[in-house]
C-alpha cells in the first residue's frame, strides 16, 4: 500500500524589496554672536599662549633695605720700633724666652757656649725630662691656624718661614722649661756657658729682615716685591759669630702698616684721618690714624699709625688686611637694573595745575589763525634738582623741543629744548615697565645702595626690572 506523503506547507507570494536611496539631509551651519566671541577669545588666548612661550622671561627683583661695604685688601709691611742686639763673642746660642714675648730689664734672653758642651748636655738630659706644657702646644696651634687661614700659592716662601719659626719657638720652650729641671744638675757639672740678660724691657723676637731701622721716607715699590724678601731666625743650637745679631726687642707698642695706594683711593681716603682695619686671618679688627706720604720713586702710599695689638704681629714683617669702608643705608638693586633716560629740564616755578582737574602740567602756547593762546598740557615730574623739574621727552600729547610755555599770572616764556639724563630703573607694579629715578649712594660690581624716600623714587618691596637692556619703557611685563 502506498504510502501517503505528508502535505507541504504552502508557499505565500514574499513581495519583492524596494530599492530605496536615502539622502542625508545636512543642516546648514547656524553661526551665532556666542560662537563668534568664543572663537575670538580662542584665537586670543592661543595668540597669548604663543607669544608668552616666544617671549623672553623678564626677570623681576623685589627692592629690599640694604647696604653695600666695599671692604679692599691689600698688603702692608710693618714697622717698629726694634733695637737689635748682637752677640760679643761666637758659639752655640741656646734661647730662653719665647718669640713674642715680653720682657722685662734684666730677664734672662740667651746663653751662649763657645765650647758646644751645654747645647749637647741640653740635648741628652732633656729628652726625657722636659715636655711641651698644654699653654705651648696652645700657641703653636695658633701659629699653625694663621699660617692656613693666611696661605698664598704665591708666597711659598712662608711655609719656610713658618717651618723655621715653629722649630725655633719649640727648642724654645723645650730650653725654657729645661732650666727649671736641669740647673742643679748642670752646676755640678760645671758647664762654661755665658747667660745674657736684657738691658731694657720689650718683645722679645730672634727674626732678623734687615727692616728693623727702616725709615718711612724710604718707601717704594720695591719694598712690596717679596720675592727678595729675607728672613733669618736665630734657633737654639745654632753656631754664631761673634758681632752677629741675636735677637731684639720690640720697645714700643706703637706700630704702623705702609701699603701703596691707587690714584682713585688717594681720592676716596683724601679727607680720611682714622681707618678702621680687618687683619685677614687674625679675626681681629682695629682702627688707626691714618696718613699718605710720598715715596722715593714717587709714588703715594698710606700709613695707618696703631697704638694696640703690636704683640700679635711681633713675628711677621708683611701683612695682609682690608680697609673697612663706612656702612651706607638705602636701597639695594642690582647693577644690571640701572639704566639711563633722557628729560628736558623746566623752572619749577612755570609747573601749574589744570583747569578743574588736580593733575599738575605745563601751559603751552598755541598758535592759529584766530591768535595765540594757552593749552594746559598734564607732565608727570620725575624728579627735581635746584630750580628745575624734569619732564619726560617727547611724549604722545606732551611738550616737545621748541615749544614755549607760560608762566602762570605772568607773561614770561621759555623755550623747551634743555635736557638732562637720569638714572633710573623699571618699575613693573602696574604689569608695565615705568621708569623711576634713582639716587646712587654706594656701588660695587654687583649691586647699588641708592637713596631711599626719595619723592618720586622707589619704595622698599617695589617689583623692578632684572635686567634693563631686556625691556623698553612702556612694554607689558609678565610676572
Amino acid at each position: 500500500m502506498a504510502k501517503k506523503k505528508a502535505p507541504q506547507p504552502s508557499k505565500k507570494a514574499v513581495p519583492k524589496k524596494k530599492n530605496k536611496k536615502i539622502i542625508r539631509y545636512r543642516r546648514p551651519l547656524n553661526i551665532n554672536v556666542g560662537m563668534i566671541i568664543f572663537a575670538l577669545i580662542f584665537v586670543y588666548m592661543l595668540f597669548s599662549v604663543i607669544t608668552y612661550l616666544r617671549k623672553d622671561n623678564v626677570q623681576f627683583y623685589e627692592v629690599q633695605e640694604g647696604s653695600i661695604v666695599n671692604n679692599k685688601d691689600y698688603t702692608g709691611i710693618i714697622l717698629r720700633q726694634e733695637d737689635v742686639k748682637t752677640a760679643d763673642r761666637s758659639g752655640y746660642v741656646n734661647c730662653y724666652v719665647r718669640e713674642g714675648k715680653r720682657a722685662a730689664f734684666g730677664t734672662r734672653i740667651y746663653s751662649i757656649d763657645e765650647t758646644g758642651d751645654f747645647t749637647s748636655f741640653l740635648a741628652e738630659h732633656s729628652k726625657d725630662s722636659v715636655s711641651l706644657n698644654p699653654e705651648n702646644l696652645s700657641e703653636l696651634k695658633k701659629q699653625l691656624t694663621v699660617f692656613s687661614l693666611t696661605y698664598d700659592n704665591n708666597q711659598f716662601r712662608s711655609v719656610y718661614d713658618t717651618k723655621n719659626s715653629l722649630e725655633a719657638q719649640i727648642m724654645e720652650y723645650m730650653n725654657f722649661n729645661a732650666l727649671d729641671n736641669l740647673e742643679d744638675l748642670m752646676g755640678q757639672e760645671g758647664l762654661d756657658f755665658k747667660q745674657v740678660k736684657s738691658d731694657q724691657a720689650g718683645v722679645i723676637s730672634y727674626g732678623m729682615d734687615s727692616y728693623e731701622t727702616f725709615d718711612p721716607s724710604a718707601i717704594s715699590e720695591a719694598v712690596f716685591d717679596r720675592s727678595s724678601y729675607k728672613k733669618s731666625i736665630i734657633n737654639s743650637g745654632k753656631l754664631i759669630e761673634k758681632g752677629v745679631p741675636v735677637y731684639k726687642v720690640i720697645t714700643s707698642d706703637k706700630w704702623s702698616v705702609l701699603f701703596p695706594m691707587t690714584d682713585e683711593e688717594i681720592e676716596e681716603y683724601k679727607d680720611k684721618t682714622r681707618l678702621k682695619v680687618d687683619f685677614s686671618g687674625h679675626d681681629l679688627k682695629a682702627s688707626g690714624d691714618f696718613s699718605t706720604l710720598k715715596g722715593t720713586d714717587g709714588k703715594t702710599f698710606g700709613e695707618i699709625v696703631f697704638d694696640k695689638y703690636m704683640v700679635q704681629f711681633a713675628s711677621e714683617r708683611y701683612i695682609d688686611f682690608e680697609i673697612v669702608s663706612n656702612r651706607v643705608e638705602g636701597l639695594k638693586i642690582p647693577a644690571t637694573a640701572v639704566t639711563k633716560k633722557d628729560f628736558f629740564l623746566v623752572p619749577m616755578d612755570y609747573l601749574t595745575q589744570g583747569g578743574d582737574s588736580s593733575n599738575k602740567g605745563f601751559n603751552k602756547e598755541v598758535y592759529s589763525d584766530s591768535g595765540t593762546s594757552v593749552l594746559f598740557v598734564p607732565s608727570e615730574i620725575y624728579y627735581s634738582e635746584g630750580d628745575y623739574y624734569y619732564i619726560e621727552m617727547n611724549k604722545e600729547n606732551g611738550l616737545k623741543a621748541g615749544d614755549y610755555i607760560v608762566k602762570p599770572d605772568s607773561t614770561d616764556r621759555y623755550q623747551i629744548g634743555e635736557s638732562k639724563s637720569l638714572q633710573g630703573v623699571y618699575n613693573i607694579n602696574k604689569g608695565y615697565a615705568l621708569f623711576k629715578q634713582i639716587d646712587i649712594l654706594k656701588s660695587n660690581d654687583e649691586y647699588y645702595t641708592v637713596k631711599k624716600n626719595m619723592p618720586y623714587g622707589l619704595c622698599v618691596y617695589d617689583h623692578i626690572v632684572m635686567n634693563a637692556e631686556a625691556v623698553s619703557e612702556g612694554e607689558l611685563i609678565y610676572q
